[in-house]
């Protein structure tokens, strides 16, 4: 058992070099690089694509279960039973993806992931510079 975790230590101690000497391409680019790329690609699919698609979907679940409730359920109460747990369930969905899309966001505003490569922030859009108190154009 010691040689396991001699061989092992030993091991992890020779190969710091190769995987800090790895790390040298990022460092320099002030872009992240090839791996910069793909987390911005990433991020705009979870935004763009993927998360207000799993919100339709949790969308149309909830409505299901209302339809099942008050429509299919009117005196069957196993049906009103269904309706009322696919309610509660598509609601917990709508918590947890929001959740999960403000982490992404938070994680990649703190990274700098929400920028591209001309520093232009993707979440800089056309309805945060609306004047609504009349003080001019202030985003």
């Amino acid at each position: 058992m010691v040689k396991r975790i001699a061989l092992i230590s030993s091991t992890l101690l020779l190969a710091l070099p190769v995987v800090t000497g790895a790390q040298t391409g990022l460092a320099q680019s002030s872009s992240g690089g090839q791996f910069g790329v793909l987390l911005r690609d990433l991020l705009e699919l979870t935004n763009g694509i993927l998360i207000p698609f799993i919100l339709g979907i949790g969308f149309l679940v909830f409505v299901w279960g209302m339809f099942k409730f008050f429509i299919l359920g009117g005196a069957n109460d196993e049906e009103k039973e269904k309706g009322k747990s696919l309610m509660v369930w598509a609601t917990l969905g709508f918590v947890l993806v929001i959740i999960f899309w403000g982490v992404v966001n938070l994680v990649a505003q703190s990274t700098g992931l929400d920028q591209d490569s001309n520093g232009i922030n993707f979440n800089d859009n056309a309805l945060n510079n609306i004047d609504l108190e009349g003080r001019g154009n202030t985003p």
